[in-house]
């Protein structure tokens, strides 16, 4: 696949050479020359200077043979705007946009543009470990109904199966975090200590759903 980003900061020259790793073909565009420099001299993908949301511009990054477009650059509005170019002047099907302000993120989130508010994310995180409550949403589909999210989960859900825990709560557990690892729960395996449960969920339950899961089990309450 070509792919296409837009910003050549640190986030954008990762990616970038990640994905040429990879074996996808790479286009960089920055308005700074200079930027190019953090990909280093074994990059093999272009490298255009100019504005990301300019179309002859995105054209010469090659945006008309594009499977994936990342907006990357430190502008929200850039970003947004680069975002818009790429999927609806040039029918890229893949575009991700970098969003700091998280009620923009949002916003965009629900018209299609999938987003990635980093400091929101950092920031969430770090309270989630510090003062863990409640369901952290990571992701919503574009229409808001479904979400997927990270639940508090009671002590007492500890030592039960994650079939018990989808039958009891009405969600579905997408994949726990057990030692700092992502794993793909079966119905029978059994919730630890120290695991995150990441569930997918209509948006709409998330009350119930929370209450749920901080109470714990019918029977601890029989």
């Amino acid at each position: 696949m070509h792919i296409v980003i837009m910003g050549c900061g640190r986030v954008g020259s990762a990616l970038a050479q990640t994905l040429e790793q990879q074996g996808h073909t790479v286009a960089v565009v920055d308005q700074d020359p200079t930027a190019f420099r953090r990909l280093g001299a074994g990059f093999g993908g272009r490298r255009v200077t100019g504005v990301g949301f300019d179309q002859d511009t995105l054209r010469e990054a090659g945006i008309e043979d594009a499977g994936a477009f990342a907006a990357v650059s430190s502008g929200d509005n850039s970003n947004i705007i680069a975002a818009r170019v790429a999927r609806e002047m040039f029918g890229v099907e893949n575009v991700a946009a970098r969003i700091y302000d998280p009620k923009r993120a949002e916003v965009y989130q629900r018209l299609g543009i999938p987003t990635v508010a980093t400091v929101r994310w950092t920031a969430d995180q770090m309270l989630r470990r510090l003062l863990p409550s409640g369901a952290e949403p990571l992701w919503r589909d574009p229409s808001g109904g479904v979400q997927l999210a990270e639940v508090h989960t009671s002590p007492a859900w500890i030592g039960h199966k994650v079939s018990k825990i989808q039958d009891e709560t009405g969600v579905r557990v997408a994949f726990l975090t057990r030692l700092g690892e992502a794993m793909l729960p079966t119905s029978q395996t059994v919730l630890q200590e120290g695991d995150l449960v990441h569930v997918m969920m209509r948006t709409d339950e998330i009350d119930k759903v929370e209450a749920a899961f901080a109470e714990g089990p019918e029977e601890a309450h029989a």
